[in-house]
């Protein structure tokens, strides 16, 4: 199978098509689904809403772990296939010089990050699913699900063009806003937190970088003569001569949603070297803004035939704002249990007890981090602690390892060294968020 007609184009009458499973939303989280499945054996309704290559925000810089994901789903991270290696983070706070800390050696993670354009990255994503063999509809904009009205399961979903696309599962993937699960219900939770993160991009001599950058103390003004912020910002050279500049502010700072996040991003780099070129003449893009929806905002993952993955879940890491590695986690734990539950026939008692596993593993695998990322969150909140953490913590090389770990999550599960063991040790007796 491949691509079909973008949906706007279709007929005036409604058209119906169907599936296995329909994904709606082809960003990280659904195309990985999408794929996962169609290698499964399962046919596959992937529904964009607008057309590749598009557009996101992003800070284009990806860890080890997503790299990880990324092999795991069968592409290939070379040089030679157009993916920027880093080696590595490089952290300001603290001091004046930077901290510059490799990716840690693990048995469970690569020893590379990779960088690529999300405009490229989600585009490359979608075709991938498309060669194992799932339909991609761009043009596909849903705006409801299709329920049995008997149930209230869902049955497939309907598009603003009136079109109804059916299937026993569907996945919703279509980010922060997730209209599909907010038609059944399905809303955030306010007890979860939030952030705000901005960027754009940047004419620079810093544009080849073997280290993604990350400026731990982020002040709205002067350094250390203006307010501490809990946040963090980011420098990515993107090899191009450009480099991916942007900020990310938690809703536990004083003013959160009052802010003007793109003036504070201007404040910000104004202060930084004038010859790394952060200034508006250099500026390729317009500011632009996304949500980080973190820590499961968005529960259950799984009911009446609807599985969440990625930002629609909620699944962003509330220590360092990460949405693509767990997207693409997620995904392959959806895919798992929605062919297992294939296998034992759709609509069964034992099939619903496979797909309910999907949101048992979530919370086994994250549930615990996530809780400490909460619990992080809730402290840098306070001007004071985060004081304390910038003068006192960040100045140390061995607390700075740990606190890469941490904030990265990266550990070995088994056999690892004595900070894999404390971070994992933590998580599992968190409980889970």
């Amino acid at each position: 199978m491949d691509n079909a007609k973008p949906d706007q184009g279709m007929a005036s009458t409604p058209t119906r098509m169907e599936a296995d499973v329909i994904v709606v939303g082809a960003g990280p989280a659904g195309s990985s689904t999408a794929a996962y499945l169609a290698g499964r054996g399962l046919s596959v309704i992937m529904l964009e809403k607008s057309h590749f290559p598009r557009e996101k925000v992003c800070g284009d810089g990806l860890t080890p772990r997503a790299t990880r994901a990324l092999t795991r789903l069968g592409i290939d991270t070379s040089e030679e296939n157009g993916w920027l290696h880093n080696k590595g983070l490089r952290i300001y706070g603290g001091r004046v010089e930077p901290f510059e800390l490799d990716w840690p050696t693990l048995t469970d993670f690569p020893p590379y990050g990779v960088v690529r354009p999300r405009s490229d990255f989600d585009d490359m994503l979608a075709r991938h699913a498309v060669g194992l063999g799932a339909t991609l509809v761009e043009g596909a904009n849903v705006s409801e699900a299709a329920l049995d009205e008997r149930t209230g399961r869902i049955t497939g979903v309907r598009t603003k063009a009136g079109h109804v696309y059916s299937a026993p599962i569907v996945v919703a993937a279509d980010g922060n806003s997730s209209r599909l699960a907010v038609s059944m219900g399905l809303n955030k939770r306010d007890d979860r937190p939030m952030g705000v993160a901005v960027r754009t991009y940047y004419t620079s001599p810093r544009t080849n970088d073997d280290y993604l950058e990350s400026w731990l103390e982020l002040w709205d003004g002067e350094p250390h003569k203006s307010t501490l912020l809990p946040g963090y910002g980011w420098v990515f050279g993107m090899g191009d001569g450009t480099s991916n500049v942007g900020l990310g502010v938690l809703n536990t700072s004083k003013g959160f949603g009052q802010t003007d996040y793109k003036a504070l991003l201007k404040r910000w780099l104004d202060h930084t070297p004038e010859e790394w070129g952060f200034r508006d003449q250099n500026m390729t893009t317009k500011v632009q803004g996304a949500a980080l929806p973190m820590a499961f905002n968005r529960q259950p993952h799984y009911g009446r035939g609807l599985l969440l993955v990625g930002d629609a879940g909620g699944m962003v890491n509330p220590f360092n704002g990460e949405g693509i590695a767990y997207a693409m986690e997620a995904a392959e734990l959806a895919a798992d249990a929605i062919a297992e539950a294939h296998s034992r026939g759709f609509g069964t008692p034992s099939a619903e007890r496979a797909l309910q596993g999907y949101s048992t593993q979530l919370k086994a695998r994250l549930g615990g981090y996530y809780r400490l990322g909460t619990i992080f969150v809730k402290l840098i909140g306070d001007p004071r602690i985060m004081h304390l953490c910038t003068t006192y913590g960040l100045p140390h090389p061995t607390l700075m390892r740990f606190v890469m770990k941490l904030l990265a999550n990266l550990t070995d599960a088994h056999d690892g060294d004595a900070m894999d063991r404390i971070i994992n040790a933590l998580s599992k007796a968190a409980p889970s968020a």
